[in-house]
């Protein structure tokens, strides 16, 4: 078994297709058949049905696919740990975070560490808790940042805390709650209220909180977008309680207004996530440990 034949491997249980994969990997359709054969005949299973001239994972070929990621995966790291051994100032930093901690704050925090480090390459996969969680398995990713209500195992990962975030209540600026200093809890039942729906971290922090908070919610409408949450609240479809990061711009510019919940707050901590017996990279282990020792950049220092 060869590192060629398990990337055959993954292209192919992607594509699923002799030819594509071939000119993916730029060599033959007989060397890529050549690599699967070998492989499965390593393994001494099947991977891959070949049903009226079409390809199919098999079961083993879709457990088989998680190990050969993490294979491809680790060895990526150590070339690139290996690399920046001789320049700790560059190469690659490929980590995750969650929808609204990578659109919102993550992107001031690159843009100030770049200015550090400006030959330092930074990689940002956005995506939902599950996926991130299935992308950091698969050492796809080096480091999450994600809210603390995402459950990981903290006998298996390593979480160092960033940030505290408030959600706050916003409502358009012709609302009724605009002119509010406060309103109380039992007033949220008669209006509209926009959230994600299911599955979402946030939807079910919010859910609990409420809850506890004895809040009650009229009726909801499920938008799985937060850009168009912040949208539907401004042009008056009802009401939300989002992240404050996500609105300090809009209810700066008078597009959104906060209103404060008598005797209810929502707040979640934002941290880093990462295994426990991972060997970061330099650049990476630099990054971290001055993410969380110095402020962060502009208007996020308050949530410290």
């Amino acid at each position: 078994m060869n590192i060629n034949q398990i990337e055959a491997f993954l292209v192919l249980a992607e594509c699923l297709s002799v030819t594509e994969t071939a000119r993916r990997m730029h060599c033959t359709q007989p060397a890529v058949t050549m690599r699967i054969r070998m492989l499965e005949q390593e393994l001494d299973t099947m991977l891959f049905d070949r049903i009226a001239k079409r390809m199919h994972l098999t079961q083993q070929g879709v457990a088989f696919r998680d190990y050969a990621l993490q294979v491809v995966n680790a060895l990526g790291a150590a070339r690139e740990h290996l690399r920046q051994m001789g320049d700790p100032l560059g190469g690659t930093i490929h980590f995750g975070a969650s929808n609204f901690i990578g659109v919102y704050l993550v992107p001031a925090i690159i843009a100030r560490h770049k200015q550090l480090a400006s030959k330092l390459a930074f990689e940002l996969d956005i995506a939902s808790s599950s996926e991130l969680i299935r992308r950091l398995e698969a050492n796809s990713v080096e480091f999450l940042i994600v809210s603390d209500q995402i459950e990981l195992d903290p006998q298996r990962f390593l979480f160092r805390e960033l940030c505290r975030d408030e959600l706050v209540l916003i409502t358009a600026p012709g609302h009724p709650f605009a002119r509010r200093g406060e309103v109380v809890p039992g007033e949220l039942a008669k209006e509209t209220f926009l959230i994600k729906p299911e599955p979402s971290a946030t939807r079910q922090f919010l859910v609990e909180r409420m809850r506890r908070s004895g809040i009650r919610l009229g009726p909801e409408m499920h938008i799985s977008s937060l850009e168009a949450i912040k949208q539907g609240v401004m042009h008056g479809l009802g009401v939300s309680i989002v992240s404050r990061m996500a609105v300090a711009h809009d209810i700066a510019g008078g597009l959104l207004v906060e209103v404060p919940i008598a005797g209810a707050t929502f707040e979640r901590g934002i941290r880093i996530a990462h295994h426990r017996g991972k060997l970061l990279s330099p650049a990476t282990a630099r990054f971290l440990d001055l993410l969380v020792s110095e402020p962060l950049p502009g208007r996020f220092a308050a949530l410290r």
